[in-house]
């Protein structure tokens, strides 16, 4: 039982993310869209992309470690930035290191859309882990 996170040979070598992740036994755990809110309900990083991405998997760790979970458990991540440019992408990976440390990076989707919820928010990232 156990996640294995794989990079084919046949495709490119990516950054950030795995190409595939297999999951067997456990429980499937699904993380809502975290935000850069903190627990009181406060808005950190107005207007700063890197600063509500580093917030919001500070929050998706959070919420991971609330069923015993941790980043090694999550086998996808879906990123959502409001009016996104790919020269975001700089200002976002630091949070996404951080967040994996010297793990193996879940599988990933980044989309860029009109808005979320909420019109200060910037950033939302949900997750789905497998734990034993």
């Amino acid at each position: 039982m156990g996640n294995t996170f794989l990079n084919p040979a046949e495709l490119y070598t990516p950054v950030g993310y795995s190409h595939v992740v297999t999951a067997s036994g456990g429980t499937t755990v699904y993380i809502a869209g975290q935000v850069s809110y903190n627990a009181d309900g406060e808005l950190i990083g107005e207007g700063d992309v890197g600063l509500q991405a580093a917030t919001a998997y500070a929050n998706l760790k959070k919420a991971l470690a609330a069923v015993g979970a941790t980043p090694a458990d999550v086998v996808r991540t879906c990123t959502y930035i409001v009016d996104y440019d790919p020269s975001m992408l700089a200002s976002l990976q630091p949070a996404r290191e951080e967040f994996y440390g010297d793990g193996a990076p879940a599988t990933s989707t980044l989309l860029g859309v009109a808005a979320l919820a909420v019109p200060e928010i910037l950033v939302e990232i949900d997750a789905i882990a497998v734990i034993d």
